[in-house]
């Protein structure tokens, strides 16, 4: 342990030991709100690491729950300070622009030990290259302001970046709708490097894929696109949801619970891993082969 650990991992130690001793001491969320004179919506944003905690709310916390020996208050107060130091997501150029769901999303997705998506229309953010991602902005000028794009185009590769290049990278399965390799998101040159892309991807191992048949993929695309995000705790696990211009976060475990089962009987329902990568190599056959024809008769 130590205080150099990114503020993702003190922030998720610190508030796993605070629920942890909540439990213990047989106590709600309402209690501890009510004895330290907080709301209760603080109490459940610091377990869900939504926000830090002050090292003068974490003492009073403390001594409330029950932990008085020094070392271990020490090294809790030392986890406080290091998840209040700024992550990048959290600046001024990014934060401003990011929805309060977008926030915990990029939280949840640096403590997450997997992720399972569906996606009904598009390639997820984290694997978009940024020729498809600004393209897509593109679609909404005017109903996105032009600085908010900019952001969200950048925040897509920082995400992928963050996401798996790191030594421990998240389990990620990712459920297609078939007719996401039938639109062609910029073009056959754009579409074919997004496709490249996502192959890449898939050889190295940090995504695995599977396409939903059109026939299986009424209910899902009616549920529409969702991330269910789950942490090293078996407490912690999220759902986050894109609705047209916005964006939620969901944490009722029934939800959830609904939400995974239903992707895990998409996941068996869908075209394996293998004949998955094949139909994404074929796409790409397909567009090169009419970028190149292009080219010849141009």
């Amino acid at each position: 342990m130590s205080s150099q650990d990114p503020p993702a991992v003190a922030r998720r130690r610190l508030r796993l030991a605070l629920r942890h001793a909540r439990q213990r001491r047989k106590l709600t969320q309402q209690q501890v709100a009510d004895a330290l004179e907080w709301s209760l919506s603080k109490v459940q944003r610091i377990e869900s690491g939504d926000v830090s905690i002050s090292t003068t709310d974490l003492r009073a916390a403390l001594v409330l729950l029950g932990v008085v020996d020094p070392r271990r208050v020490a090294q809790l107060t030392e986890d406080a300070k290091a998840s209040r130091r700024q992550r990048w997501w959290t600046t001024a150029e990014y934060r401003e622009h990011l929805s309060p769901a977008m926030l915990q999303l990029l939280q949840f997705e640096s403590e997450a030990t997997a992720i399972r998506v569906f996606q009904a229309t598009l390639i997820p953010g984290v694997l978009q290259t940024r020729a498809y991602a600004g393209w897509i902005q593109h679609f909404w000028a005017g109903d996105i302001p032009h600085a908010d794009m900019k952001v969200r185009v950048e925040l897509r590769t920082r995400r992928g970046e963050n996401l798996f290049e790191v030594p421990d990278p998240p389990a990620y399965l990712l459920i297609l709708d078939e007719s996401v390799l039938h639109r062609e998101v910029g073009g056959a040159e754009v579409f074919a490097e997004q496709l490249e892309y996502l192959l890449e991807r898939i050889r190295q191992r940090l995504v695995t894929v599977r396409f939903v048949p059109f026939r299986d993929a009424v209910k899902l695309v009616m549920l529409g696109s969702f991330t269910i995000l789950e942490l090293p705790d078996e407490e912690d696990v999220f759902l986050y949801q894109e609705e047209g211009w916005g964006d939620s976060m969901h944490h009722s475990l029934a939800t959830i619970h609904r939400y995974r089962e239903i992707f895990e009987q998409a996941w068996e329902a869908s075209f394996p891993p293998d004949v998955s990568a094949r139909l994404i190599e074929s796409c790409v056959l397909r567009l090169r082969t009419l970028l190149d024809r292009q080219r010849h008769s141009a």
